[in-house]
């Protein structure tokens, strides 16, 4: 499962630990029984939403490729209780890839919101991204480490890494990325990642968004 995400990202399912029994399942060894029936399953996921008891959850895993922006990457990294393996800008040489941010005139005061300008800005940038890889190159060139040389690029340039996190985590997640609060292009990756939670363990999700969930992005992408 991958979905393209902002104008040359992605988010692809690489694998995945258990689903929604996986949750019931270790709530209920806590009493010595295992499951019973699907309704009274999905109730108990409901009943351990509502109540906080959220440590089942820990019992499903998701790891995922990501393409980002190195900006979204280094807040995305704020997640502590996940693991990252990300593409070493000091072994390898990174590809001439940069994020051009999406409905900037949107993004501009009012009342500083010419279309003349919003355009020229766009054309500024892209033409400092290229400049920039040009001295990247140059750098490199020269005999210049890879490790040295890669400090002229943009943050806008874009990265990969591997992501591998629990569901409780993976909600706590949601609940600080997917919603308005936070910068519109990680809000993206995390209503992708929304959306991979609700194919997969959808009794899960469901309950997070009634029980858990107070942002506002998530409601409105999936429902």
């Amino acid at each position: 499962m991958e979905i393209s995400v902002l104008d040359k990202g992605f988010l692809k399912l690489i694998d995945h630990f258990g689903n929604d029994l996986s949750v019931v399942k270790a709530a209920r060894v806590s009493h010595g029984m295992n499951l019973t029936n699907p309704d009274r399953d999905k109730q108990l996921i409901y009943h351990l939403m509502q109540q906080g008891h959220e440590s089942p959850f820990e019992h499903v895993a998701f790891t995922f490729h990501v393409k980002c922006p190195l900006f979204v990457a280094r807040q995305w990294m704020r997640h502590r209780i996940s693991s990252y393996n990300e593409l070493s800008g000091r072994y390898t040489e990174l590809k001439k890839e940069f994020y051009v941010p999406m409905f900037l005139k949107k993004r501009i005061k009012p009342a500083k919101r010419e279309d003349k300008d919003v355009e020229y800005l766009k054309k500024e940038m892209q033409e400092f991204y290229l400049k920039s890889y040009s001295l990247y190159e140059k750098l490199l060139n020269r005999g210049m480490p890879r490790e040295v040389a890669r400090v002229v690029l943009p943050l806008a340039t874009y990265t990969q890494f591997y992501w591998t996190a629990n569901l409780r985590s993976i909600m706590n997640f949601l609940s600080l990325r997917a919603d308005s609060h936070a910068q519109w292009e990680m809000q993206q990756y995390a209503i992708a990642v929304a959306k991979v939670v609700h194919e997969k363990c959808p009794w899960s999700y469901d309950a997070f968004i009634k029980y858990r969930y107070k942002g506002d992005a998530l409601r409105e992408a999936i429902g």
